[in-house]
């Protein structure tokens, strides 16, 4: 009987953390990210979701701009934006950007360490409606000679 009153009590104890730690994210996000009308809400228009670097040799450094444009009605904030892996690291407007004006998320993969065929995948967390798209970067990588 109390082994059995043991793991219920643990198995209570671990849902309401969850439940407490889920509702903190969501907190955080609606505080981070003021919310609009959907028609109102900025809207990101890429030149290019996705970008083939083709064939490169193990190690070498890849970089390259999203260009964007916010295509809303209100200024688009951009909060975060994470790479799949260390390896690739993408830098983003810190300031709102405007209705009509666009930006850069700039992207660099460092490839050492990789070999063969690679998608690295950036998500973007943001204001607008609907969330753009992942980007990636996509290629091969040769071993180097």
């Amino acid at each position: 009987m109390k082994k059995l009153l043991l793991v219920a009590f643990t198995v209570l104890s671990f849902a309401a953390c969850t439940q407490d730690k889920s509702q903190t994210i969501e907190d955080k996000a609606e505080k981070a990210v003021p919310s609009v009308l959907s028609e109102d809400a900025p809207k990101v228009k890429f030149e290019k979701e996705i970008y083939d670097f083709g064939v490169i040799e193990q190690g070498e450094v890849v970089t390259f701009d999203f260009k964007f444009k916010n295509t809303g009605k209100t200024p688009l904030i951009i909060t975060d934006a994470t790479a799949t892996c260390g390896c690739t690291v993408p830098e983003f407007p810190k300031t709102p950007v405007k209705p009509g004006e666009g930006g850069i998320i700039k992207v660099v993969f460092n490839s050492a360490g990789k070999i063969g065929m690679q998608d690295k995948q950036v998500t973007l967390v943001s204001n607008a409606n609907p969330e753009p798209e992942k980007l990636h970067l996509v290629g091969e990588i040769k071993e180097k000679k």
